[in-house]
């Protein structure tokens, strides 16, 4: 894993079945997920000509971790965001922002996220139906 994961980061499921042409210079995590490093709006041209969506849900999502040893909290916050997102059917998650703060001081690292979603087409064939709904709903 990266020592720095930033807002505007996009981390993608490890496996997913994309065509050659939509590989773009990549840094696999020890979670199984790997980092699309910093192209992403070359990436989101990309698929979008090769007639893929990256599906953005709404609704952030958040994690926050105490501890003195930054790395470790980050890889706790990511696995925990990561669980989250793959209960929501969804195989991409872009992070939004990344806070260290303190409380009594004591460190605590939080990060907050959005799912994304893959996938060939333009409709949301996720295999939650209430998100599909809503992607439908909104114009996905």
């Amino acid at each position: 894993m990266r020592d720095l994961i930033t807002a505007g980061d996009l981390l993608v499921q490890d496996g997913i079945n994309v065509p050659r042409s939509l590989l773009l210079p990549t840094e696999p995590n020890s979670n199984g997920w790997t980092a699309v490093n910093g192209a992403r709006p070359a990436f989101e041209k990309t698929i979008h000509e090769q007639g893929w969506t990256l599906f953005f849900m709404a609704g952030e999502i958040k994690a926050t971790v105490f501890g003195f040893d930054r790395q470790n909290a980050l890889r706790a916050a990511l696995k925990r965001l990561i669980a989250v997102v793959k209960s929501q059917h969804c195989n991409s998650i872009e992070i939004t922002g990344v806070v260290d703060k303190s409380f009594l001081r004591m460190p605590y690292l939080s990060v907050s996220a959005h799912a994304r979603h893959l996938q060939k087409g333009r409709l949301f064939s996720g295999c939650n139906p209430a998100l599909a709904s809503l992607a439908h709903i909104n114009g996905g």
